[in-house]
């Protein structure tokens, strides 16, 4: 079954057989290797499989970067904390623009409050937006107005990734190739990259391409702890959840 812990594990393997190395999103900004999986997480439900997800990079020796929202379902100050401990990047997943009804000043005062309390948590250097499907408000519209870098951080994916460069993968709507239905989470290099068969519906996809060197040397990777399951009845609950979802979504999208 695919979106196991089992299936996740099986990946990092792969990767790490054929010579991929892992980096926070800091440190890839600051030092990009070569041979790369820039490791994100958006942390949107469910906190605590993001700190399994943390713990099992632990035990491979592998660091990712996890964004949380400010809202109380991935909030949890403990678990931002632990995650922390383990060596991993802590950064805020913004969504002012939805939450403060596209109030651009509000959102603004909105961003710099819990950016504050995040770092009195842990260093924060990074942050990405949350897409919020249902909202009509794309929150990375802030900075149209402000800088993020004058509040001293050094990056967002969206802004400050090179995607024809840095190939791009996310699991957004339990699936692989979910950017065709996604709101936000895409990037214009998407419908390029299928021409190249650079398409995968599944983990076992992106696992085979793996294993016969068809991939790009630089990627990121964004992972949604809540959809991976080891227990069968919380893994067919996130499969009719996001298979719901995504219905809607790819009317949104129309």
């Amino acid at each position: 079954m695919d979106f196991t812990l089992k299936t996740y594990q099986f990946l990092f393997s792969v990767l790490q057989e054929q010579g991929y190395q892992f980096q926070t999103f800091s440190d890839f900004l600051e030092n990009p290797l070569k041979k790369v999986i820039i490791l994100r997480h958006d942390v949107d439900l469910l906190p605590c499989s993001a700190l399994t997800f943390a713990k099992l990079q632990h035990e491979l020796g592998i660091k990712g970067s996890y964004y949380f929202r400010a809202v109380p379902e991935s909030w949890d100050e403990v678990i931002i904390q632990e995650i922390a401990a383990f060596g991993h990047e802590v950064g805020y997943h913004y969504e002012n623009l939805t939450t403060c009804n596209g109030d651009i000043e509000k959102g603004i005062n909105d961003f710099k409050e819990n950016l504050q309390r995040l770092r009195k948590l842990t260093d924060i250097k990074t942050i990405c937006m949350h897409g919020s499907p249902r909202s009509k408000y794309d929150s990375k519209d802030l900075w149209t107005k402000y800088d993020y870098k004058d509040y001293d951080i050094i990056g967002e994916p969206y802004f400050d990734i090179d995607f024809s460069d840095v190939f791009y993968l996310t699991d957004t709507g339990r699936r692989w190739d979910g950017w065709k239905v996604s709101v936000r989470d895409k990037v214009s290099q998407q419908e390029e990259w299928g021409k190249e068969g650079l398409i995968f519906h599944s983990t076992k996809d992106i696992i085979k391409a793996t294993e016969e060197g068809r991939l790009p040397d630089k990627i990121m990777m964004t992972f949604h702890p809540q959809r991976w399951h080891e227990g069968f009845f919380p893994w067919l609950r996130e499969l009719i959840f996001q298979n719901t979802k995504n219905l809607v979504k790819r009317f949104l999208v129309k």
